[in-house]
């Protein structure tokens, strides 16, 4: 596992319920972040450049007209990029035994527009039931095992200062205001802090802490 490269994953999205959509997927590699975003029609000039402007790593954003254009895009990226056993896929409460949000919502989503699964032939794992379960993150008698939380205890970076939001679900009302900069800036820095705490586990936890599985779907496009 300590030979792999590490890539977080996240998405934000306008709900929880099965009609919502996906409006943003950012993926953190030890070269940058891909960031995708749509914007369901509007135009959204200089995004990137804004996004750039509020951290310090490299950026890419690519902005879509539709959650379809999206989704597509995220496949030939993942395809071209991230195929391969080299690749270990991690995210935050991404997709756990009975529980996670991520996958599951992305899988309902892709099969609602019948785009082709992305995410194979690399493995996955779950940092949440890592980090609850093998570091103490409790302070002052409060839990805080949130993505922001656990990077404050653990990381103790800067990256919790630089998103602009409080939590996930100002994200739904960012995108519904066309705040596309600050959507993507919010999911760029969850990326982040994600692929940091990923970092801190591999220092301190062995390969058995892991529940790795594969993201291959039985039956999918050649």
């Amino acid at each position: 596992m300590g030979t792999l490269e590490l890539v977080a994953f996240d998405i934000e999205t306008t709900g929880f319920n099965v009609t919502d959509k996906v409006t943003a997927i950012g993926f953190a590699m030890p070269i940058g972040v891909r960031a995708f975003v749509q914007t369901g029609g509007v135009t959204a000039p200089d995004v990137e450049q804004a996004v750039q402007g509020r951290v310090e790593q490299h950026v890419q954003v690519s902005v879509h007209a539709s959650k379809a254009a999206l989704l597509d895009a995220v496949g030939v990226f993942a395809r071209e990029r991230l195929h391969g056993e080299d690749v270990l896929l991690v995210a935050f409460n991404g997709e756990r035994w009975k529980d996670g949000f991520d996958l599951p919502f992305l899988r309902t989503r892709l099969a609602a527009t019948d785009v082709e699964w992305p995410l194979r032939d690399m493995p996955y794992a779950d940092l949440l039931p890592v980090v609850t379960r093998r570091f103490n993150v409790t302070v002052d008698g409060e839990d805080q095992s949130t993505l922001p939380g656990a990077y404050e205890v653990l990381v103790d970076g800067d990256l919790n200062d630089r998103d602009p939001f409080d939590d996930s679900a100002a994200a739904v009302t960012a995108f519904a205001e066309g705040q596309y900069a600050d959507l993507v800036t919010h999911n760029v820095v969850d990326v982040l802090r994600t692929g940091e705490l990923g970092a801190v586990t591999r220092r301190y936890c062995s390969k058995s802490d892991y529940s790795l599985k594969s993201l291959t779907p039985t039956i999918h496009d050649t």
